[in-house]
């Protein structure tokens, strides 16, 4: 007695597919955000390389 699984049907291997894509998608923008931290390149307090326009000098008084 041999053991015949049965192949899913279409639409949940093109379900699967598309998840499976957008959680590398994912992976790979979250490894290009943070990945200079988790590798500790960079600690989690320094500047993430953008000015927030805060006006430190100019606040008049605040």
């Amino acid at each position: 007695m041999a053991f015949h699984p049965h192949l899913p049907a279409k639409g949940y291997s093109i379900v699967a597919k598309t998840l499976g894509a957008s959680m590398w998608f994912w992976v790979f923008y979250k490894a290009k955000q943070e990945g200079p931290v988790v590798l500790g390149l960079q600690h989690p307090w320094d500047g993430h390389g953008h000015g927030h326009g805060h006006g430190h000098g100019s606040e008049g008084g605040h």
